[in-house]
């Protein structure tokens, strides 16, 4: 069951994993919040693509998890846990 929680008043959708005992969280909501993107999910396309390019390790151990998108529908969504954002947040850092 995926939840939501507010990040500087924008809404970041997360869901527990019973399996790891995780929190994962939308990577697409985080970058929305941490570079205040128009289109957070075209940011994240792009920076994934070249993240790739660069062979980053945190980009591949990305997960994947149906999630609950603004049009009500479950889709799938690159996720991430609490510990590979505190890695990944310097990037988005300017």
């Amino acid at each position: 069951m995926d939840n939501l929680v507010l990040f500087e008043e924008k809404q970041v959708r997360r869901l527990s994993n019973e399996a790891d005992q995780k929190w994962y969280f939308a990577i697409v909501d985080v970058v929305g919040v941490l570079t205040d993107s128009v289109d957070s999910g075209a940011y994240w396309r792009k920076l994934k693509e070249r993240l790739k390019k660069e062979g980053n390790e945190t980009v591949t151990a990305c997960h994947a998890f149906k999630m609950t998108a603004a049009d009500g529908k479950q889709r799938m969504t690159d996720v991430g846990d609490a510990e590979q954002r505190r890695r990944e947040r310097m990037r988005f850092k300017p």
